[in-house]
């Protein structure tokens, strides 16, 4: 596990053409698990919609060559483990303005990129915490938010969780100045179950006491 400053993109190294290809498919499959997502809870059925995302991306992680689980990994036929959905944990919340704050990520031979935070949220209870948002001051950008709250190291993974990446898809919706992050969604980055992929961890902005019993989990 490595500092925020040197861990680039959530995606593996040395990759030959079609593995980007392979890639691309992912993205593209886990975005469309995000909709089902987006969809359901249009629908009042946040829950429901959090359970065929839950299942869409079991599979990717059973089937697809892009899976970031070794082969011989068990999770690959159990599933991935989560705590019980939980609806409190689901908010929509206001991105409220904050000082700006640069954070550069070294990406290899890609050279440098800049995590630019745009503002901060607030997280009612049983959250109770203030997370900063990021965005990606490359091309296409797009919004991160990662999580590292008082069940990492023990319950989840200890370099945190990701709430939103939407340059890769994990979008739950907003609208005007709000943003959804239902932390029933938090999961684990691909750095979690193979070190040869590489991914930002949670800052200190990111970073709380509470323990959000919500999410994806080590067992």
């Amino acid at each position: 596990m490595t500092s925020p400053t040197d861990e680039p993109t959530d995606e593996p190294t040395d990759q030959h053409a079609d593995q980007h290809l392979e890639l691309v498919d992912w993205r593209h499959r886990m975005g469309a698990a995000f909709g089902l997502a987006r969809d359901a809870a249009a629908a009042g059925e946040a829950a429901r919609g959090h359970a065929a995302w839950r299942a869409a991306r079991d599979e990717l992680f059973r089937s697809h060559p892009q899976s970031p689980l070794p082969v011989d990994d068990p999770l690959r036929e159990t599933g991935l483990p989560w705590f019980d959905y939980d609806p409190t944990y689901r908010f929509s919340v206001p991105v409220r303005p904050a000082p700006q704050e640069v954070r550069p990520v070294v990406v290899g031979e890609d050279g440098t990129l800049e995590l630019r935070r745009i503002g901060v949220v607030d997280l009612p209870d049983p959250a109770g915490a203030s997370l900063d948002v990021w965005s990606l001051a490359q091309y296409g950008g797009g919004l991160f938010v990662p999580l590292r709250d008082g069940t990492a190291g023990q319950e989840t993974y200890g370099g945190g969780r990701y709430l939103l990446d939407t340059a890769k898809g994990a979008w739950l919706g907003g609208h005007g100045d709000e943003i959804v992050l239902d932390l029933n969604f938090a999961y684990h980055p691909s750095c979690r179950y193979d070190p040869r992929w590489q991914c930002p961890l949670a800052p200190e902005g990111n970073t709380v006491s509470a323990r959000v019993e919500a999410g994806e989990r080590l067992s």
